[in-house]
């Protein structure tokens, strides 16, 4: 097995401050938990950008320019940037990134789908900002729109700049889009998979449901074509499911944006907590964990020093 590439996924756009404290809402507090991450085993870092106000995910391209200009000021971790953003941005507004900072990196959503976390508001009893409770409850009636038209035009975009795609899978139709857009040579392979699972609106987080994402890439695309990482969203999906996948020869996606306990009922207070009960847990299973010069030779990624920040 190639070395386990372990992501921190550090802020996130769909977690709210009033489900923790510990949430990293400034560039400083960002690129800080970026850093400790990075210490901690974190080879990528995934980053979305938040008002340091109020908390409110943000597509403001200088807010995201302070986080990431931070962060490769004091490692050498690879940056992932996203290209989701937050419930409601359009996806014009989402791709801004791309062409602006040229990452190595950047998440690309492979289908349009519900996806909401209205069920957040409910177990919240007392709201830090003003505008949280509308943004989860709203959600219940969002669609996350990602047509095959916005697959074209930011796939273009992410050609242009030689930026990997980080292909975010919900669900099982999502691989068949992969497999169509390899065939129309829209995508390129080898590519990178993430199996996102446990959001409302997608796939399960149960056991059977990663086999079941596993075994359809690998009939759909060839396990010589692609490869993959999970997310589990919440405790404890994400230790299981990153199990699973150290297991398996995957990798794995921590992180404050999919799950804030380190134990059950116990709040992580940082990323990096979260990263390194992962690593003790690979290193258990005698999976060796990948630096960042590793995971870039990994995923065939262009280098630090041709980003654009």
């Amino acid at each position: 097995m190639e070395k386990l590439i372990i992501t921190a996924a550090l802020t996130g756009g769909g977690t709210l401050p009033s489900q923790t404290s510990y949430l990293p809402i400034t560039p400083t507090q960002i690129a800080e938990e970026a850093v400790r991450a990075c210490q901690a085993g974190a080879s990528v870092v995934h980053v979305h950008a938040r008002d340091p106000t109020t908390g409110k995910p943000t597509s403001d391209l200088n807010v995201f320019r302070q986080v990431v200009t931070k962060i490769k000021k004091r490692c050498n971790v690879v940056i992932c940037i996203t290209t989701g953003g937050a419930i409601g941005m359009p996806v014009e507004e989402r791709v801004r990134v791309i062409p602006t900072f040229k990452p190595e990196m950047a998440s690309f959503n492979m289908g349009s789908m519900n996806f909401s976390i209205h069920v957040v508001a409910d177990r919240i009893k007392k709201f830090k900002h003003d505008w949280e409770e509308p943004y989860a409850r709203t959600s219940k009636g969002f669609i996350f729109p990602n047509t095959f038209q916005d697959i074209e035009y930011l796939a273009k975009i992410m050609m242009e700049n030689n930026v990997k795609p980080e292909l975010e899978v919900y669900d099982a139709g999502h691989l068949y889009n992969v497999s169509f857009l390899l065939r129309t040579e829209v995508l390129k392979a080898p590519v990178h998979i993430q199996f996102v699972m446990g959001v409302l609106g997608g796939i399960g987080r149960a056991p059977e449901d990663l086999l079941y994402l596993k075994n359809t890439a690998d009939r759909l695309i060839g396990r010589e074509n692609y490869t993959w990482s999970v997310i589990g969203v919440g405790y404890p999906a994400e230790f299981y499911l990153g199990t699973m996948a150290a297991i398996m020869g995957g990798n794995v996606r921590v992180g404050f944006e999919d799950n804030i306990y380190i134990e059950r009922g116990i709040l992580a207070k940082s990323n990096a907590e979260l990263v390194a009960k992962m690593v003790r847990i690979a290193k258990e299973l005698g999976r060796d964990i990948a630096g960042p010069e590793e995971t870039r030779k990994i995923l065939t990624l262009k280098g630090v020093d041709k980003v654009n920040f």
